[in-house]
């Protein structure tokens, strides 16, 4: 089911879209999960979602204080803009970044690709 998913498995890292409340507005989110993936959510209105067809899983690094796909749902993979490379602002803080999935947030079922 992936092979048509312009994301992979490989790519779960920062992305730029557009936000689901908000079109004008550019939100920055880890991608935790795929269509047809199962994720165990934090606070959203059920405990469990398979991210439907067409669909993303997206959090925020600091769980509990950001507006992500725990406050909104999946999110549509037309509000994809972006994928976010390197941090520039502050300074102090320029790093590439690297794709990476917090171990406790590793969706607990993937489809097979």
């Amino acid at each position: 089911m992936h092979d048509q998913n312009p994301l992979n498995k490989t790519c779960l890292s920062e992305n730029n879209l557009k936000s689901p409340r908000n079109p004008e507005q550019k939100i920055i989110k880890r991608v935790i999960a795929l269509e047809g993936d199962i994720i165990k959510t934090i606070g959203y209105k059920k405990k469990y979602v398979k991210v439907p067809h067409g669909h993303i899983w997206v959090e925020g690094d600091h769980h509990g204080h950001s507006f992500d796909s725990n406050a909104f749902g999946p999110v549509s993979l037309g509000l994809l803009h972006a994928r976010a490379t390197h941090i520039l602002w502050p300074p102090q803080r320029w790093q590439k970044l690297q794709p990476m999935l917090p171990p406790e947030r590793k969706p607990l079922q993937r489809e097979q690709e």
